[in-house]
């Protein structure tokens, strides 16, 4: 049996009489969540047992992170496929040898065929992987301007920044207070490279995730009753040269794995 079409099939199926026993505030609510697969169909108290039996198998299963990533993985491969990687690399900084295009994640070569195969010395999974293609497809080879600027200030950036904020600079906030080598371990294992003056702060670290869309990381130290800080900036052209979702991506691809490092030495998060 087909899934629900859309919201208006499950609507149809009920009794209007917003009751809220579902605890949602009217039944074109519960049946919005239906169809997106985030509540089941017999959470509506008032259908029948013939009814839930006939329509079970039309309700969308939520699928889970892990599955919502390796699906978007997929399409993104689907779509190298018919990527002129040759030209690619013109724009996105790499070089195109062998029918392979390579570029470098944090200095260490990443490549990839015209079928989606990826090669790498780092280790690759989605929250990298998947960030990594779209920047192959969505670079637009725009030059570094050297301005730093955060996250809200590029386009599409202040719808995500609240987001932005607790996951990836509050969340890498808390490794750097508890990790006590993690800038050391930043410059050896992800070819960091330390800057002067920016932003007053006690520590400022460049790393290139990608080419043309470097991250630069400011961490002030606590002092005199005022906790730490810590606070990611971009290249102003990063919008141009990878949407926000791929910028996003990435910023909190670092936070995961660090957070993994931080744990295989012991540090409690």
């Amino acid at each position: 049996m087909s899934e629900f079409a859309n919201a208006m099939e499950v609507f149809k199926l009920l009794d209007k009489s917003n009751c809220r026993k579902c605890n949602e505030q009217t039944c074109l609510a519960f049946a919005s969540k239906v169809f997106l697969g985030e509540k089941p169909l017999d959470q509506c108290p008032v259908l029948g047992k013939k009814v839930l039996e006939q329509y079970k198998g039309k309700q969308k299963k939520k699928m889970t992170n892990e599955a919502y990533r390796e699906s978007m993985l997929t399409d993104l491969k689907n779509e190298i496929k018919f990527c002129d990687l040759e030209y690619a690399a013109q724009r996105v900084g790499g070089v195109f040898s062998k029918g392979k295009l390579t570029i470098r994640i944090f200095g260490k070569q990443f490549s990839i065929d015209s079928s989606g195969n990826m090669f790498s010395d780092i280790h690759i999974n989605p929250w990298i992987a998947a960030p990594v293609l779209g920047y192959i497809l969505h670079c637009k080879g725009v030059p570094l301007t050297g301005k730093w600027v955060p996250l809200r200030e590029l386009k599409g950036g202040r719808e995500k920044n609240g987001l932005f904020v607790q996951r990836s600079e509050k969340s890498f906030k808390q490794i750097a207070d508890r990790y006590t080598h993690l800038f050391e371990d930043l410059i050896f294992i992800f070819n960091g490279e330390k800057v002067k003056n920016h932003y007053e702060s006690d520590i400022a670290l460049v790393l290139y995730p990608l080419p043309k869309v470097p991250l630069l990381i400011c961490y002030w130290k606590p002092e005199d009753g005022m906790e730490s800080d810590l606070h990611l900036f971009f290249d102003s052209s990063a919008d141009m040269n990878a949407n926000i979702d791929i910028v996003y991506g990435i910023a909190a691809g670092i936070v995961v794995m660090f957070e993994k490092i931080s744990m295989k030495h012991g540090v409690a998060l």
